[in-house]
Parts: C-alpha cells; structure tokens; sequence
C-alpha cells in the first residue's frame, strides 16, 4: 500500500521536469524523512508526524512549481488551479464534440468531405472560445475578490500512486479517428459513393429506407462512443464499469447491423441493377451472412479483450 509520502511525491513529481525528477525525488523524500524524524525524536507518533510535514509542505502543485520553477501568475496564485484544472476538463471533449455534430449534419445537408474541415474548424473555434472566455471569467474573479474562501488542501486530497496506464492516447486517439470517419462515412455514402447509374447518379451503399430510423440510431451509437472515447482516456485505467458501457455501446451496433444483414435490409437493393453477382439471392444471402459473422467476430473479439484489460486493471 502506498504511504502518504509515497502519494505526496508522485503527486509532485508528475508536474516537473522529467529529467529533474530522480534528483528532486530523492532530495524531497530525504527531506521529509529528516522533518518526520525531527518530529518523532520529539515524542510525536511517526504517523501523526508524516502528515503534519506534509501538510506543512502544503499542496503538491506548488511546491512542483517551485521546483520547476514556473510562476503561477497567468490568472494568480488563488485561482491558477481551478483555473487550469477547468480549462482541461472543457477543452478535453467539448470541442471535439461539436465538431462532430457540425460535420455530421453538413454531410447530411449534402455537403461531402468538405464538412470534415468544417468540423475540424469549428472544433478549433469552440476550444478558443472556450479558454478566452473562461480565462476572462477567471481574471474578472480573481481582480473582484483576490481574498476568496477556497477549501484549504490537505494530505486527504492526494491522488494514490498512477499505476500503469492501460489507456494510451496513441490508441484513443486511433479510436476517435476511426469513429469519425464511420459517423462521416454513413451519410457520405448516401451522396456519394463508388457505385453509379449510367447517367452518373449515385447508387447509396446502405439502403436509403434505413434513414427512417436506423441509420440515424446507429449514428447516435458512434456518437455516445466517441464520447466514451475521450471519458475512457480520462480514467486511464479500464474497470468493470466502462466494461459494462462498452459492451453495451457495442450490442447496440453490432445486434442491428447483423439482423439487417440477415434480413436483407442493409445494403441497397439498386445495387443489383449495377452488380451482376448481387441479383443471384444466393450471393445476396451469402453477402449478408460474411457481414454478420464478422461483426459477431469484431464485437465478441473486442468483449474478450476489453474484458481481459479490465480484469488486470481491477486484480
């Protein structure tokens, strides 16, 4: 189990520079060792003296940036923090967010691949006005009342020791990616895909009768798993309960997507017209079965592993 000093330099330490942080690691442990020592020599219980220098030595944060040697001065040492802690959390899903949707509905408005840069603009834009207008709120604060009543810190507060991440931003960032351009793709396709009339219109892959409703629900599902995309990264370590959401996100992607394969409802009948192989029923029916077995596959293949990185996490 991790002590309260153990916890109190991990939490200062991941703020430093990396190359400084053996060094200062081992002069702030021998530090607070010598403070603790003081205190028991006294007569203190080793316990009581532990978190009496670490309270003394006061919130992690700024004593790393003492260390590092970084002011805290952009909006002012009272409100820094929460300024900074806020503006992460913001800037970690709301833009990608609405960038998404803005895409999402330019694409169904007709308006092909350039919807994506679109998207991509307004994620930007939202993300600047997002930290102009918070780094305002938080200046207008901090000038209004430069003496506010913050919750003091304590040892309490200290995160335990991060262990091994098992959720990479590599692998996040592959996954959003992946989901972006599905959610972009279903609504493409409807307006432009690699099958045409002889007149040059567009033949839709996915039949245009599923825009009634299941193509708009799936697009509901990719959306919700982008969402648990970005949360998931937050976490940083995959536990039964984002097991459970995944899981459910998947059933309720893949389920549809196999009965309207094997239904016959997926593709889109015109298709026949223009590939010879497709107006054969067998072909069809043997078409529709590939698709089922390979999303059955993706999806009890994915169950397994998120499964298996979930049971390490919580062991």
């Amino acid at each position: 189990m991790n002590t309260l000093t153990d916890r109190y330099l991990a939490a200062t330490l991941r703020s430093v520079p990396a190359q400084r942080r053996d060094e200062i690691a081992t002069e702030l442990r021998a530090s607070i060792q010598d403070m603790i020592e003081d205190r028991t020599d006294g007569g203190q219980d080793a316990t009581t003296a532990e978190r009496a220098v670490l309270t003394e030595l006061g919130n992690p944060d700024l004593l790393a940036a003492q260390y590092a040697d970084r002011r805290l001065q952009l909006i002012g040492p009272t409100y820094y923090l929460v300024w900074l802690r806020l503006l992460k959390l913001l800037l970690s899903f709301i833009p990608a967010l609405v960038g998404a949707i803005v895409a999402i509905v330019e694409v169904a408005e007709g308006k092909g691949f350039g919807a994506i840069g679109s998207g991509i603009g307004t994620a930007i834009q939202v993300a600047v006005q997002i930290a102009f207008w918070l780094t305002l709120t938080f200046a207008l604060i901090d000038r209004s009342q430069p003496a506010a009543d913050l919750p003091d810190w304590n040892v309490d507060k200290l995160p335990d020791v991060p262990a091994h991440k098992d959720v990479s931003l590599a692998d996040t960032i592959a996954s959003v990616v992946m989901l972006v351009v599905t959610i972009g793709y279903l609504p493409i396709q409807h307006y432009r895909s690699w099958v045409n009339e002889p007149d040059g219109r567009n033949i839709p892959i996915l039949d245009p009768a599923l825009w009634s409703f299941w193509l708009p629900a799936l697009i509901a599902v990719l959306v919700a798993s982008l969402v648990f995309e970005i949360v998931k990264y937050r976490i940083g370590r995959w536990n039964w309960a984002l097991f459970g959401v995944k899981a459910l996100l998947n059933f309720a992607f893949t389920v549809p997507v196999i009965w309207l394969a094997l239904s016959d409802r997926l593709l889109n009948p015109a298709l026949a017209d223009r590939l010879s192989w497709l107006a054969e029923p067998e072909n069809t029916n043997i078409l529709g079965a590939v698709i089922a077995v390979g999303s059955a596959v993706v999806l009890v293949s994915d169950l397994i592993d998120t499964a298996i990185k979930a049971r390490r996490q919580t062991a």
